[in-house]
């Protein structure tokens, strides 16, 4: 009976050990998201840094997307469509 109670717990702290180690799948950013759509659709990707701005342009023939963050974290997104 020992036995066996022992074979539970370790089989339960080996679960538990796996189970701690599992992968969490990331959560992806609206920014991110747009990025990859836009790299996917085979888009033009402009990066420009000035002091602690990024802006990054990207463009294909049916879209325009500006991205911008500022120093501060906050993140603003522009959307056109070339219709």
């Amino acid at each position: 009976m020992k036995k066996v109670a022992l074979f539970f717990l370790s089989t339960a702290f080996i679960a538990a050990s796996f189970t701690s180690c599992r992968e969490n799948k990331e959560e992806v950013t609206e920014e991110e998201a747009i990025i990859q759509e836009m790299q996917a659709d085979g888009a033009e990707v402009k990066i420009k840094e000035d002091g602690g701005d990024t802006k990054i342009k990207m463009e294909t023939d049916e879209k325009e997307v500006k991205i911008k963050k500022d120093e501060d974290g906050d993140t603003k997104i522009k959307i056109d469509e070339n219709n």
